[in-house]
């Protein structure tokens, strides 16, 4: 195991009072990190778990030009990019760090001077109504943020409940001011996006609406109440869609100005006022799944009042409660921001998906009550299994078993009869490969946490969607033991995923003691061998005829069977079985030489060029860590009986992936999978296989940290003489016995107690 080194022990005080400490963790947070390339993982105004993330977005990018997709428009994926000069207005609904997006909902903008109702260009923001903006001029907290808008001399403050954004608009003194409403605008936008649009006025502070899309969610309905704290004097919109044919008996009316209705695919709407200098208005936007009544009671429940502040610190409060759930010690300010801005994005998503009495839409697009869980959507479980779910497993574990709850009322809504592959907002997008849920659910049953679901049942859901042959070349995983390329684009990574899922429903299966099907999963577990090809050590593409497939390269990422990776990369993923693989590739010698080969050689740009969310900054050698199929490979040294490697190789990927500035992130966060590894790495251990119930131990980079577990108890780490040069751990002590294995258990950390690291600069 490790090397034996002789201390002198002596005892360290350690967080005395962790229990009681009482450090304001939100101050840490720094909501603006992310990648300049991909879109920044900043969610704005919203609270852990919020249906609301009110943000402001830079630019309008459109989804295609010339009816080509327009490669600009990813690096818009979260609506914000840093290095932009203008903000186009503030939306609801954004996602956190994806490398796909949707959302941008009901987009507002206050403005003063000539109305404009076209958001002009980022060249020339004169010709609409953004406005040029200065980060010297920005405030960026969690569920807070504050910039002036220069064209307007406005001061726009914006906070949130789970529900309800919260906006506050200092304006200047003005004749002619205005509040836009803009139901065109969105994320990945293009014509035909929105299917319709519906608005209502109410009275004279109060408007109601709905929008419905076609998008990453091909049938999607969001409905709104808008509230303003000042009755405006005017209103109006104009209807940006093409001419219909047919206009019905409408045309009777002029709709375009004090109308109280609008219809249509394209309307901007607008609200005018008078105002005195340094005078606020208030918007209190709420949003539901099912009606504008229900939008209007969730803001009634949730910001009954026109407290702003109130609000906000309610909001930091929710923050300061879930960021307090581990207290970590460190004598680096930096490192405290990196590991608390860590556990905000890994708090942000899955996002609430129900109004305050329950209710939300279903997959069916029928409205359904949720009864005894929180019901939760956006699944991005392609990435999120291999440590966002183990992480809230851990600590969070009653919300990850509502998440299970949700996903199982997806499967009972599903056509398919899956369960969530990619899925938002009543939506299953069928983004990515595997059947991910499964690796989730099996590791809250391996680990005994079932609360509100009945395992059994939920195995059968895991079986259901293994089985359905009609699902991304599963026919052929099923009859052959691997996908052919020749029939798939992405045969072997997924061929590769589906044996780790297999293999983790087996284990469920195994703990609910129905061995027959441990058996049948065990043995679909193993298909990973059928795509090793024994005589260049690679995983390699087959043919439906068996054979292997001639044209191969090692290093290209497109057209080589695999998905966001390469085969040097995937020849690694097989965390179930690390010693069965090591065997098939060599021995522990040459094992060791093909992981010490992916961190230390140079990966030509042309091997990425083409590929959207990586750059060079998301890779260290030939290790991609900015996509996730490799984040459980610095471990497998481990396995190889050479654990000072990993725990050499675990500071260094912390070292070079995560920094405190916008561009801190080397990839995408994912939905909090890049944060997650961050924050098990950086407590000293990771779970290499979700659903086994065990962590791989690597070197903490902190002193010490208190869990706080949700069962009452905690469990401290303390890592004994750690520094940026003392990464290497010597012994391990485990409620102060000595630690012969190089993994923790899960019941060991839920069970509370210590686990202390001994460090040291030597290897």
């Amino acid at each position: 195991m490790f090397k034996r080194y002789s201390f002198l022990f002596f005892a360290i005080p350690f967080f005395a009072s962790a229990q009681n400490n009482h450090e304001n963790y939100v101050q840490y947070v720094k909501p603006i990190i992310g990648t300049q390339r991909m879109g920044h993982t900043f969610p704005g105004a919203t609270v852990p778990f919020g249906m609301v993330q009110l943000s402001p977005d830079t630019d309008t990018i459109p989804y295609e030009m010339n009816g080509k997709y327009n490669p600009d428009v990813y690096k818009y994926c979260a609506g914000y990019q840093y290095d932009d000069k203008t903000i186009v207005g503030f939306s609801h609904t954004h996602f956190n760090g994806t490398g796909h997006s949707d959302l941008g909902d009901f987009l507002v903008m206050p403005t003063v001077g000539a109305l404009q109702l076209n958001p002009g260009t980022a060249s020339d923001p004169a010709s609409g109504f953004r406005s040029p903006f200065s980060h010297d001029n920005e405030v960026a907290e969690a569920d807070y943020y504050k910039v002036k808008l220069d064209r307007y001399n406005i001061l726009a403050e914006l906070t949130s409940t789970t529900r309800v954004g919260f906006h506050q608009y200092t304006f200047p003194k003005s004749d002619n001011a205005h509040i836009i409403l803009d139901l065109m605008s969105g994320i990945y936008n293009y014509e035909g996006k929105n299917v319709w649009t519906y608005l209502r006025i109410e009275n004279d502070t109060l408007v109601t609406g709905f929008r419905q899309t076609n998008g990453w969610g091909r049938t999607r309905y969001l409905y709104f109440a808008m509230s303003f704290s000042k009755p405006f004097i005017a209103y109006g919109n104009k209807n940006f869609s093409k001419q219909q044919v047919y206009r019905g008996f409408w045309r009777r009316w002029d709709q375009s100005k004090n109308f109280p209705e609008i219809a249509g695919q394209q309307i901007r709407a607008y609200f005018d006022f008078k105002t005195e200098e340094g005078e606020k208005i208030k918007i209190k936007f709420a949003l539901s799944p099912v009606s504008t009544n229900n939008a209007l009671m969730n803001l009634r429940a949730e910001a009954p009042g026109w407290d702003f502040d109130a609000v906000k610190n309610a909001g930091q409060q929710q923050w300061q409660n879930e960021l307090s759930k581990i207290a970590i010690q460190s004598k680096s300010n930096e490192e405290k921001i990196n590991f608390y801005t860590a556990m905000y994005h890994a708090f942000i998503n899955p996002t609430t998906y129900m109004d305050v009495d329950g209710s939300y839409r279903g997959l069916d697009q029928n409205i359904h009550k949720a009864d005894g869980f929180t019901n939760y959507t956006t699944f991005s479980l392609w990435d999120t299994y291999r440590a966002l779910h183990p992480f809230l497993n851990l600590i969070q574990p009653k919300r990850n078993a509502d998440m299970i709850n949700s996903m199982l009322a997806h499967y009972n809504q599903s056509a398919e009869h899956m369960l969530p592959v990619w899925s938002n907002s009543a939506n299953e997008n069928w983004c990515m490969t595997g059947y991910h849920s499964v690796p989730v659910i099996a590791e809250a049953i391996v680990e005994g946490n079932t609360q509100g679901f009945d395992a059994n049942k939920a195995l059968d859901a895991c079986i259901a969607t293994s089985s359905n042959r009609n699902y991304d070349g599963l026919n052929y995983y099923l009859d052959k033991g691997y996908i052919p390329i020749d029939k798939n684009g992405t045969a072997v990574s997924t061929t590769l995923e589906y044996a780790f899922d297999d293999w983790s429903l087996a284990q469920a299966a195994k703990k609910l003691g129905r061995m027959n099907v441990y058996n049948e999963y065990m043995k679909r577990s193993e298909n990973f061998k059928n795509v090793f090809d024994s005589s260049v050590h690679f995983m390699r593409p087959r043919l439906s005829d068996g054979s292997f497939r001639k044209e191969f390269d090692v290093l290209t990422t497109n057209g080589q069977g695999f998905i966001e990776g390469n085969a040097w990369n995937y020849s690694l993923y097989v965390p179930h079985q690390p010693e069965q693989l090591i065997a098939m590739m060599g021995g522990k010698k040459r094992f060791v030489e093909h992981l010490d080969s992916l961190f230390t050689m140079h990966l030509p740009d042309e091997f990425f060029a083409e590929t959207e969310d990586i750059t060079r900054d998301g890779i260290i050698g030939n290790y991609v860590h900015g996509n996730e199929p490799s984040h459980h490979v610095a471990y497998l040294y481990n396995y190889a009986g050479m654990p000072w490697k990993t725990q050499e190789r675990v500071r260094m990927i912390l070292q070079k992936q995560y920094h405190t500035g916008p561009d801190g992130l080397g990839g995408n966060d994912d939905c909090g999978q890049m944060s997650a590894w961050y924050i098990f790495t950086t407590l000293g251990f990771y779970p290499m296989a979700p659903g086994s119930g065990q962590y791989s131990l690597g070197s903490p980079a902190i002193d010490g940290a208190v869990l706080q577990l949700e069962n009452g108890k905690t469990f401290e780490v303390q890592a004994i003489n750690q520094s940026d040069k003392n990464v290497y751990v010597k012994k391990v002590l485990l409620n102060d016995k000595p630690l012969d294995r190089l993994y923790i258990t899960y019941n060991e950390i839920m069970n509370g107690g210590k686990l202390v690291f001994y460090m040291s600069d030597k290897k």
